[in-house]
């Protein structure tokens, strides 16, 4: 017999079941109301656990369609946390999905484990989901010679009318 079941013949009748308290991540059962987490929420938060970690130049989207939407947020200033990340999310866990392009010179093997390391915390902590899975794909490397040929952004023009 477990300890909650001895406590709880001792303390109620038995006609009183009584159950522990589950806490879950994605879906938390109140007695004043429930909680949902939707997929964007742990998308942008494992998206800066990612961008937090030393050697990670950017995470990018896949394909046309990605590039697209990413450079249509560049140009607006949209949100760009969740972008090139792609989570599942359930009632207790979460599996996250990034692409990455590393600093040249950095231990991808290292940044990679940071990352799983920096997103599983970030996630546990500020939603109660358990991160069973981090797949990374590294599809570039960023070097300093790329940075100077790149072609500077160009900077926005003020405002004449607020």
């Amino acid at each position: 017999m477990s300890e909650l079941e001895q406590q709880s013949d001792t303390r109620f009748p038995p006609e009183v079941e009584v159950r522990p308290t589950v806490t879950r991540g994605a879906d938390q059962a109140r007695e004043l109301g429930r909680t949902t987490i939707a997929d964007l929420v742990v998308a942008k938060i494992a998206g800066r656990a990612t961008r937090e970690v030393s050697g990670v130049h950017e995470i990018v989207t896949q394909g046309v369609g990605g590039a697209i939407s990413g450079l249509a947020q560049r140009v607006t200033g949209g949100e760009r946390s969740a972008q090139g990340v792609n989570v599942d999310v359930g009632e207790h866990e979460a599996a996250v999905d990034l692409r990455i392009v590393v600093d040249y010179g950095a231990s991808i093997p290292q940044v990679a484990e940071s990352i799983r390391r920096n997103v599983s915390g970030r996630v546990k902590a500020m939603t109660g989901l358990t991160v069973k899975e981090v797949n990374i794909d590294v599809v570039d490397l960023f070097t300093a010679e790329e940075a100077a040929t790149a072609p500077q952004q160009a900077v926005a023009a003020p405002r004449r009318v607020e």
